[in-house]
């Protein structure tokens, strides 16, 4: 037996489904890691994979990248946690004001679902009114007020268990890339407090935003007086060092970031305007608080980050992209030889595979692609020792650390994949 699959039976006995988090989890049973550097990531059985997944986008980096665990590894020696102000605090929100062009204000928070649960609430409490819009296929975190579908007209209904009725009550939940859409769902609720988007949906696969319609989602905040909040969790730091905000020309109310921030240590960030900012205690009424924001040595690995990407943005995101756009043509090349229909959304270093013919423009033309051609592929490129997130609804990352060489492989692994899934 191997030994991922030993440590997932003794997983099950004292963790829910024997994971820490249900992306995590495939059929038989998901491999456990045990390293990682670079592009690469090494399992409890000893087996390498090259890696796509790359921490859900939060690797831009790669793995285990020196001047990131340097500077993590020297805090240590210094001390773990304060729960005082450090000056380093300062520095980081300074840096991320500099690049991030909504940012007169920062506020550090520890995960991706606690920045866009507390902007949130910021938006609430600068507009006074209580109604949230969000998008079909968008994720936000965990939290009531984002895991809400859409229902009947502009009803929403809870998305999971557990979640107050009363909560998804307050959501709205309308097509993207569909401006005309977000228009009416606004005229119709004068309580709209806010509406919070990925910029570039990438949990629902990875879905782009056409051309001008986030000017068009700008222009229909701003003339209702609605709080726009982009949440970037997965695309701040990554597709530009100012996220999507700086790569699309947007600036929106608000933004939230993670995942990349920190290149995969735990920490988060709201950033925004200083009137909306204010309002967070202690300058203002609305109450948000922790005891691990700020924690020193995510604080030092965010600040080498930073100033990693910020040194070398002229090679680093050109390099990503470069890379990016060399496994995606590749892979549209595969599957025209493998005589498959397939659709491929890309954008800087992102990427994702449809198994279908038609454009995957939002939520309805994603879930019409073929999930069980794709779980099928996933397996094949895992024999192949490619290691991509098992969902279609999820996207693959490239990162600093993925070369050349790394591409023709990959491109290799799926025209084999293909062959073998269309038998």
């Amino acid at each position: 037996m191997a030994k991922s699959e030993q440590l997932f039976n003794r997983a099950k006995k004292v963790v829910p489904g024997g994971v820490n988090s249900p992306v995590r989890f495939y059929d038989p049973y998901p491999f456990f890691a045990a390293s990682a550097r670079g592009s690469r990531m090494i399992t409890a059985d000893n087996k390498t994979y090259l890696d796509f997944c790359m921490g859900y986008g939060a690797m831009v980096l790669g793995h285990g990248y020196s001047a990131v665990t340097d500077a993590a590894k020297a805090q240590l020696d210094n001390g773990t946690l304060f729960c005082v102000p450090t000056e380093r605090e300062i520095k980081l929100a300074e840096m991320i004001c500099k690049v991030v062009p909504c940012a007169e204000m920062v506020r550090l928070v520890n995960t991706g679902s606690e920045a866009t649960m507390h902007a949130i609430r910021l938006a609430r409490a600068f507009t006074k009114k209580k109604d949230v819009i969000k998008f079909e296929g968008g994720y936000h975190g965990a939290h009531d007020y984002v895991l809400a579908k859409a229902g009947s007209g502009a009803a929403s209904m809870p998305a999971s268990e557990g979640v107050l009725e009363e909560a998804s009550s307050h959501t709205l939940v309308v097509p993207y890339n569909d401006p005309a859409a977000l228009e009416r769902a606004i005229e119709k609720n004068r309580a709209c407090a806010c509406v919070i988007m990925e910029p570039v949906l990438a949990n629902i696969g990875l879905v782009l935003p056409e051309k001008g319609y986030l000017n068009e989602v700008r222009k229909i905040t701003e003339q209702n007086d609605v709080v726009l909040i982009f949440d970037e969790v997965v695309t701040g730091f990554r597709l530009e060092l100012g996220g999507a905000s700086e790569f699309f020309g947007i600036r929106p109310d608000l933004a939230t970031f993670a995942k990349a921030l920190g290149n995969g240590f735990p920490i988060a960030a709201i950033a925004g305007k200083k009137e909306i900012m204010q309002k967070l205690a202690p300058a203002g009424p609305m109450y948000q608080a922790s005891t691990f924001a700020g924690n020193p040595v995510s604080v030092a690995a965010s600040i080498a980050t930073l100033e990693t990407l910020a040194g070398a943005k002229n090679s680093i995101y050109p390099k990503m992209a470069r890379t990016c756009d060399e496994i995606v043509g590749g892979i549209r090349d595969m599957l025209s030889r493998a005589q498959l229909e397939g659709t491929v959304n890309s954008i800087g270093s992102m990427f994702q595979l449809f198994f279908t013919s038609d454009k995957v423009k939002d939520e309805a033309s994603a879930r019409k692609a073929n999930a069980a051609m794709f779980r099928k592929l996933f397996d094949e490129l895992l024999k192949r020792d490619l290691f991509i997130p098992p969902s279609q609804f999820e996207t693959c990352f490239v990162s600093y650390a993925h070369s050349e060489d790394d591409a023709d492989k990959t491109i290799e692994a799926y025209g084999e994949a293909f062959r073998r899934i269309k038998k």
